[in-house]
């Protein structure tokens, strides 16, 4: 059955989403065993412990932060996100469990970004720790929507996936975007290609 939500997410609501989901994740952080912390996952090189720490870095990155870390990665936007979530992870796994559960209720920002760029973040990679373990994790469909609408809008120097050359057709709420080839699929799993994780659900229709 497909779903018509509400309207956009307003702010209150959206950093509700973003604490229900970092609590959540905090609870399955807390539960893994070892060998589970450097599992890899489907971000590259990084295991759930390097993208775990990378969510627990946006609220305290200041500008100044920001531009030695640029300098560091010689101006690469994606090198300088591997790299500040890498060392980062050198912590011990309960204090980084234990750093992201401290985010919640905090809406502080780092430079350039929106409310929306957490809600991706805690969305997305979410979903990068459950998978690699072989976890279903739940994403709530207004969530979804809203960080997939971010994602398709979002310009330099943040935008750092393709824009599909397809309409994109959610099958589970009213959503949809884009010319071309149709593809259908969950809003979430629509989310996840958007972000470049896995292929176009076997469920989905159109090539893509």
């Amino acid at each position: 059955m497909v779903i018509a939500l509400d309207a956009v997410l307003d702010a209150d609501e959206r950093w509700r989403i973003v604490d229900e989901q970092r609590v959540e994740l905090a609870d399955l952080l807390q539960s893994l065993t070892p060998g589970e912390w450097e599992t890899r996952t489907a971000c590259g090189d990084w295991r759930v412990r390097d993208v775990a720490a990378h969510l627990t870095l946006a609220p305290r990155f200041t500008l100044k932060d920001f531009a030695r870390d640029m300098v560091r990665a010689m101006g690469g936007m994606n090198r300088l996100i591997h790299d500040t979530a890498v060392r980062e992870a050198r912590r011990p796994t309960a204090q980084i469990a234990a750093n992201l559960r401290g985010l919640v209720g905090n809406r502080r920002l780092a430079p350039m970004t929106t409310p929306r760029e957490p809600l991706i973040d805690i969305l997305v990679h979410g979903q990068d720790i459950a998978r690699c373990l072989g976890l279903r994790r739940e994403m709530p469909p207004a969530a979804a929507r809203d960080a997939a609408d971010r994602v398709l809008t979002t310009n330099f120097p943040l935008r750092l996936w393709p824009r599909p050359r397809a309409r994109l057709v959610a099958t589970d709420i009213e959503w949809s975007w884009g010319e071309g080839e149709e593809v259908r699929a969950p809003i979430a799993d629509l989310l996840m290609r958007l972000t470049e994780r896995d292929p176009w659900p076997t469920a989905a229709t159109g090539r893509g």
